[in-house]
């Protein structure tokens, strides 16, 4: 399969994604709110030029000399320039009928090269106009003038109101650079923080990811991943992966072992096999010593037959079982019925092993639903180890009886036992403990199934050196 292109790490994404995402919403919230206190501080200017302007009083103030000389107008615009209250706030100017500024409020000449506001007030209705812009010396104002009442002779003077926008846009450059270090720095710590975050992510996440790649390729045997401090769901992964690597090298030793143990298992009876047929072939039947060899032979070809045919059912049951395949054919059958005829068979291979089979039939029936073949497979293959793992001039004890619904079969010796730590595998697949004699490793993980599928249990406990217990459990109906 090819290899599949990687389109951006989590970090790519997360800064295309996030920090543009934050970056814009910050260049956005620092335009609009430049802004508005541009406009805010703007606004001001104009409404406090605009009430200046407006006001009743100066009209008032300038009525009586509307229609008078031009040196009374004069007077009049000086002394109300010299009265203004304003002047710190604002520039004023009186201009008279001409068009000539006759007034300051600084005291000096007026820079009149710039005033459409003026002209914007001669020629409109309402007598008023304003205008922002720069005068000849380059500040920056925003200006209003409004025209005096008419007099009687047709024309009228005006005032206009100035106001320095400089300190302003000072005032404003310094809080648009403000807003902008306080955007950069918010965007600087997200990107921090998030930094921080995606490294304490992606770095663990690269690590599994190498780690998982290199146990897909088959290699398990690996060092575990280092787990993070902090007790999160990526310390858990971790935990997770390093408990699964575990049990992946276990689950691949056992395989192997189970493979090698099979051909082995497989080789042993073949080579029997076919020795003896060899040694069958070239005999004759005129001789009673080649005729009891080959009474011998055949007790051996016959015995590594049912070898055979045991692990090949033990191989057949498993595959079933791991296909969840394995039908059961129940029948009320009377289970220790069956285990009298089972152990009746295994009595006489105990004797030609040494070995006694101390056991008494109970004479209560115990009928149970139960596939009599599986069952009897499940008594076959406990019995068998039994006396497979007893010593030479050890003891088999057999015990059965029925208490609260259900019955129980104990099946003990007197063998070598199993070791604390492989007790508690010994019903898993594959698995064969140190001081196992012989076997697939599955018949009790096929015959643990075939008790679960009845309804039972098969329990085991051991002491190493003194022997081994096998507890069967059946409900009895």
């Amino acid at each position: 399969m090819a290899a599949v292109k990687r389109r951006g790490g989590i970090t790519r994404r997360w800064v295309s994604t996030t920090i543009v995402v934050i970056g814009a919403v910050l260049l956005v919230f620092a335009v609009v709110t430049s802004f508005l206190v541009h406009s805010y501080y703007y606004n001001a200017v104009r409404m406090t030029l605009d009430s200046r302007a407006d006001s009743s009083g100066v009209a008032a103030f300038f009525s009586s000399y509307l229609g008078a000389p031009d040196s009374a107008f004069s007077a009049r615009a000086q002394e109300f320039v010299d009265n203004f209250k304003d002047s710190s706030l604002m520039e004023v100017w009186v201009i008279d009928r001409s068009g000539n500024v006759v007034a300051t409020s600084t005291g000096f000449g007026a820079d009149d090269s710039e005033a459409p506001d003026y002209a914007e007030a001669v020629g409109s209705e309402s007598g008023f106009g304003r205008w922002t812009g720069r005068l000849s010396g380059g500040e920056k104002v925003m200006a209003v003038t409004v025209m005096l009442p008419r007099s009687a002779g047709g024309s009228n003077g005006a005032l206009r109101f100035i106001s320095s926008l400089e300190a302003i846009d000072a005032q404003h450059l310094v809080l648009t650079v403000l807003i902008s270090a306080f955007c950069l720095f918010s965007l600087g710590l997200v990107a921090l923080s998030g930094a921080f975050f995606i490294r304490s992510i992606v770095r663990p996440v690269k690590n599994i990811n190498d780690v998982a790649g290199r146990i897909a390729g088959g290699e398990y045997e690996l060092p575990p991943l280092d787990v993070p401090q902090n007790n999160d769901e990526i310390g858990e992964l971790c935990r997770t992966i390093n408990r699964m690597a575990g049990e992946l090298s276990r689950t691949e030793k056992l395989k192997n072992d189970f493979i090698s143990t099979v051909s082995h298992e497989l080789r042993t009876p073949l080579t029997a096999i076919k020795g003896w047929g060899e040694t069958l072939k070239a005999m004759s039947d005129e001789d009673a010593l080649e005729k009891d060899a080959a009474n011998k032979g055949l007790s051996v070809i016959i015995s590594e037959s049912d070898r055979l045919y045991s692990l090949v059912s033990d191989l057949l049951d498993f595959s079933k079982m791991q296909n969840n395949r394995m039908v059961l054919k129940k029948s009320r059958i009377d289970a220790l019925e069956l285990l009298d005829e089972t152990v009746f068979v295994f009595t006489d291979r105990a004797k030609r092993e040494n070995v006694s089979v101390n056991y008494t039939p109970n004479p209560e029936p115990a009928l149970v639903l139960a596939d009599p073949d599986r069952l009897r497979q499940v008594y076959a293959n406990v019995l068998d180890n039994a006396v497979k793992y007893s010593r030479p001039g050890g003891k088999v004890t057999v015990g059965s009886g029925v208490s609260d619904g259900y019955l129980e079969i104990t099946i003990s010796d007197t063998g070598q036992g199993i070791s604390a730590e492989d007790l508690p595998h010994v019903k898993e697949k594959f698995y064969k403990g140190e001081n196992s004699v012989r076997g697939s490793g599955i018949g009790l993980a096929v015959c643990d199934e075939i008790m679960a599928l009845h309804g039972g249990t098969l329990d085991i406990q051991s002491v190493f050196g003194q022997g081994t217990t096998v507890m069967l459990t059946l409900p009895t109906s």
